[in-house]
């Protein structure tokens, strides 16, 4: 294991992601959709899989995280389940399934961890409302990550996808967002699209872990979307992105050099073929 004592099955723990941040040990959190890859994030031995209705863009064709529904969700969270069964995954709550009141929140989210094992689901925002809906799921036994700073569900009343917390009233109103997300209870927080000495600060005003994206190296953790990492999506090219893996050309490639042997018919070779009796 990577990263120190964990739970039963191997799985890191909500206990232990607060021991890594007192001992200034990263969290490493990455997205997946489906069984193949969250089984590649488990060899990798990353200590939180997040299933994001950012699966929205990369895996439906949306042009937002918007049209995601609860049913995609789960669908698609069963799935990563299996392939990393001893992983910590969290469960984006998708637009309009924890907005509408408590008792939806509670609904929905309850339904999450039944049907898909996942350990913990994650919320957007940390306005009031959404601070008191938090409570009311931990209240529940149902953890919860927060997430604020740039919130691509509200991406339409925000002006855009760009980088939040710039001005001082922003930045005042960010970290008393934070402030109320660990209050009412959130394990953790997501930090997205903020200035680096911000999340800095807000990291280290916190005693829950940070998890940044575009949010600089003072986060206590960060994510990113596989498939951008992997280099997947290669018209995706935002500033916080760092490509691991070039895998687009070399599946390109794989594929026009299938398709060339097809169309010379020298595949299926006889290695690749049954004999008969």
């Amino acid at each position: 294991m990577s990263s120190g004592v964990r739970g039963r099955g191997g799985r890191t723990t909500i206990r232990r992601f607060l021991e890594m941040k007192q001992e200034g040990q990263p969290i490493v959190a990455m997205t997946a959709y489906d069984v193949l890859f969250a089984r590649l994030l488990q060899e990798a031995e990353v200590d939180l899989i997040l299933v994001g209705d950012s699966l929205g863009q990369v895996v439906l064709g949306y042009d937002s995280t918007i049209p995601v529904t609860m049913d995609d969700m789960i669908h698609h969270a069963r799935a990563v389940k299996r392939g990393a069964p001893d992983t910590f995954v969290v469960l984006d709550m998708p637009f309009m399934s924890y907005q509408a009141s408590v008792e939806d929140a509670l609904r929905n989210a309850g339904r999450a961890l039944k049907e898909t094992g996942v350990e913990a689901v994650k919320l957007e925002g940390g306005h009031e409302r959404t601070c008191e809906t938090i409570t009311a799921l931990v209240n529940a036994g149902i953890p919860v990550m927060g997430h604020i700073g740039l919130t691509p569900q509200s991406v339409h009343a925000l002006g855009g996808y760009r980088v939040q917390g710039r001005g001082e009233a922003d930045a005042d109103r960010i970290r008393t967002e934070a402030a109320a997300l660990q209050e009412a209870g959130a394990f953790s927080m997501v930090l997205e699209l903020l200035p680096a000495p911000l999340a800095e600060e807000i990291s280290k005003s916190l005693t829950v872990p940070t998890v940044g994206i575009g949010a600089g190296p003072g986060c206590d953790g960060q994510v990113l979307v596989l498939h951008d990492a992997l280099g997947l999506n290669p018209g995706f090219k935002p500033k916080f992105l760092k490509r691991f893996a070039e895998l687009h050309d070399v599946a390109l490639e794989g594929v026009r050099t299938y398709a060339r042997e097809v169309r010379a018919r020298s595949y299926p070779d006889a290695e690749h073929s049954f004999e008969g009796d």
